[in-house]
């Protein structure tokens, strides 16, 4: 089992920064991809970033990319989500994800673990 909390989220204005960091419990968190989605209200969960177990592998969702950078510290059980130039659009509860192979982490059906999500309001 592995357990996601989610911290750093607030309100924030246009243009400005927040990270996120997602803590996971137990010993295999370095063997798990892992990953960012978000929600916006009346809409669909989307992915937002992925890192592979050993942080070799990245890859964005293409309304973040260029804006966000995903990273983790395996020594931490950490992963982090550095948000910048945010947007009102960017309004959202973020979620904390773990999937067991790379493959997996853009895929809401595939994803192993959920943190419980943490509010991001971006102001105009």
């Amino acid at each position: 089992q592995v357990q996601l909390v989610e911290s750093g989220g607030g309100l924030v204005q246009a243009g400005g920064s927040l990270r996120l960091s997602c803590v996971a419990s137990g010993r295999t968190f370095d063997t798990y991809a892992m990953g960012w989605f978000r929600q916006a209200p009346g809409k669909e969960r989307e992915f937002v970033a992925g890192i592979s177990w050993a942080g070799g592998s990245i890859f964005y969702g293409d309304s973040v990319r260029g804006r966000f950078t995903i990273s983790r510290d395996n020594a931490k059980n950490t992963v982090y989500l550095q948000m910048n130039s945010l947007k009102p659009e960017d309004t959202a509860v973020y979620y904390c994800a773990a999937a067991g192979r790379m493959r997996s982490i853009a895929a809401m059906s595939e994803i192993d673990y959920w943190g419980q999500g943490t509010q991001v309001t971006v102001s105009s």
